[in-house]
């Protein structure tokens, strides 16, 4: 695998994974309600103790995505 394969690899993942990252974001943003209502009764928590997890795993994501895909590819791309 060369320096090309491996910069087009790290490009796809960066677009493939923002685009998990969005689609989380949007479904938690528009949905919230209904995805409350499921997590709650599946966990038995309440919103307010679910909200603070939905925020934790986005940031996660968020700093998982730059850390693992974008941060090498742009190392790559800068090679």
């Amino acid at each position: 695998m060369d320096i090309a394969q491996l910069t087009a690899f790290f490009g796809w993942c960066t677009v493939i994974n923002f685009g998990l990252l969005l689609a989380a974001t949007v479904a938690l943003t528009l949905f919230r309600v209904s995805v409350l209502r499921i997590h709650g009764a599946i966990l038995g928590m309440t919103e307010a103790q679910l909200m603070p997890m939905y925020v934790n795993y986005l940031a996660w994501f968020k700093v998982l995505w730059i850390v693992f895909n974008v941060v090498p590819w742009i190392a790559l791309k800068v090679m």
